[in-house]
């Protein structure tokens, strides 16, 4: 069975992102074992640190999955400094990262009507400088995202069959 790496690009608990990486975990069922990163344990990149136990367990997490799905907010026409800053981590060294070859699937979530289109552009020509394999699927984007959150939960049905429908194309994938 196949290991996702989820990686939410918001830190707050109650984000949309987080909302959206529950439901499609959820929906996977017993299709794929899934793990959530905590990119908030990370300290900001500085190359001349090398041996802090958060950057450890985030490549070593990385590492061991078969596949990083990212669900990330747009901020300011792109990513968060917080998944930024992770993803700095673990490219290093340059061209032979944890990251070189490693399957990719990207969602990305706004509050507007865009879904996080920009934000997706950014992370998948970041994840391509990184020899990173993004998987080539329509952009999964969640419009007005946090109009579909209730207590914590992401409820937009049509939203979620698109993302499960493409997700399940990531893991097919990830069997040859």
């Amino acid at each position: 069975m196949p290991r996702l790496l989820f990686i939410p690009g918001s830190l707050r608990a109650a984000s949309s992102s987080r909302a959206v990486v529950r439901a499609l975990i959820g929906r996977l069922g017993c299709g794929a074992n899934c793990d959530t990163a905590d990119i908030g344990l990370l300290p900001h990149y500085n190359a001349d640190v090398q041996d802090d136990p958060a950057v450890a367990a985030f490549i070593s997490a990385i590492a061991q999955s078969d596949g990083v799905v990212f669900v990330t907010p747009e901020y300011n026409y792109s990513v968060p400094g917080v998944l930024k800053n992770a993803i700095d981590w673990a490219s290093r060294p340059a061209f032979a990262s944890v990251f070189v070859d490693k399957p990719c699937f990207v969602v990305t979530t706004s509050g507007g009507a865009l879904g996080g289109v920009r934000a997706q552009a950014h992370l998948k020509y970041v994840l391509n400088g990184m020899l990173a394999r993004v998987f080539p699927c329509k952009e999964v984007v969640v419009p007005m995202a946090n109009a579909s959150v209730t207590d914590g939960v992401f409820e937009n049905d049509a939203v979620l069959a698109f993302a499960e429908e493409n997700l399940a194309g990531f893991l097919a994938s990830l069997d040859g």
